[in-house]
């Protein structure tokens, strides 16, 4: 278990096939592993993103509140901004700068959980002060 992630978000989606189309097409997330009832609706999706993995699942009626916001980190933030952009993302604000040097912007997906790209990468190490 030491290349799993110990904290892994995990999003509900009323259309949970199209949720899977559009995180690959617009966010580039790759599919792991899915699973489908015997009607073809989508129970249960892992999707990864470098070393990290999203999971999500379908639900009968949208939740009253959207999920808190993810972040992925990316080396490119123009570049994986005209890719969502074009997929039809909703985006929360364009690339930028930001006081503390790196770049970010922020994106709806196509159920409204917000997602937030840049080139920061928070790390697990704790320092020895």
């Amino acid at each position: 278990m030491a290349d799993a992630p110990s904290i892994v978000p995990y999003l509900s989606y009323v259309d949970a096939k199209a949720a899977v189309t559009f995180l690959t097409e617009a966010f580039g997330l790759e599919v792991v592993q899915s699973y489908e009832d015997e009607n073809g609706r989508l129970l249960h999706a892992e999707m990864r993103h470098g070393n990290g993995v999203v999971m999500l699942g379908s639900v009968d009626a949208a939740p009253a509140r959207q999920s808190p916001g993810i972040k992925l980190v990316v080396e490119d933030v123009d570049a994986h901004h005209a890719r969502a952009a074009a997929a039809g993302a909703a985006i929360v604000y364009p690339p930028e700068d930001t006081e503390f040097g790196t770049r970010r912007y922020r994106a709806h997906d196509s159920e409204g959980h917000e997602w937030s790209f840049g080139t920061y990468a928070p790390t697990t190490t704790v320092p020895s002060w």
